[in-house]
């Protein structure tokens, strides 16, 4: 049974998990003539924002709000990347879905550190981007073997792996600092 605190951060946690996945990231750079160039980065802050919550929330209150993510994607509403339904686990897509699980329990492991420290957690956290991209690489395999498309592993892993594992890592640096941001709001507050 939950107490009303760990209702209100499974409700909140949750509603991150939703809004992250629909906000894309945008970088800008100049160029000669004094103009700033839009350059969208082929993500969402869903990654950045679950690895935040997984170091700062217990594991079970991340693990049952990412759960209750995929159970509104899956029967109540498209909240993910491209859509939702139940046929989203004939997608490739699921299986980075899933692979957040074990992302969430490898950061999670930095809740336990008591002087967490900026490289223990880029390590821990590419540890748990890796950690994701292989159970979908897994699933996708299993996927296209059982209705024999071997065809189009390839391109299926380029596309969700290979072409998004650079953006998720430079994204580190951003959480990186937020998380500590945060870290030292809550270290101030218990004073």
């Amino acid at each position: 049974m939950l107490n009303k605190s760990k209702l209100i951060e499974l409700i909140i946690s949750t509603e991150l998990i939703i809004i992250s996945i629909m906000i894309q990231i945008y970088i800008l750079i100049p160029n000669r003539n004094n103009i700033l160039n839009i350059i969208e980065i082929p993500m969402s802050l869903q990654v950045p924002t679950i690895i935040i919550l997984a170091v700062i929330l217990s594991r079970s209150i991340i693990i049952n709000s990412y759960t209750i993510y995929l159970l509104i994607g899956l029967f109540l509403l498209p909240v993910f990347h491209d859509g939702g339904s139940i046929g989203y686990l004939l997608t490739p897509n699921f299986g980075y879905l899933l692979g957040m699980y074990p992302l969430i329990i490898n950061i999670n492991k930095l809740r336990k550190i008591n002087n967490l420290s900026s490289y223990k957690f880029l390590m821990y956290s590419i540890k748990g981007i890796f950690l994701m991209h292989i159970t979908g690489v897994i699933y996708t395999i299993i996927l296209f073997a059982i209705f024999n498309q071997f065809d189009s592993i390839f391109y299926s892993i380029g596309k969700y792996t290979i072409s998004k594992i650079p953006y998720e890592l430079l994204m580190l640096f951003p959480t990186t600092t937020i998380l500590f941001f945060f870290k030292k709001i809550k270290f101030h507050n218990k004073c």
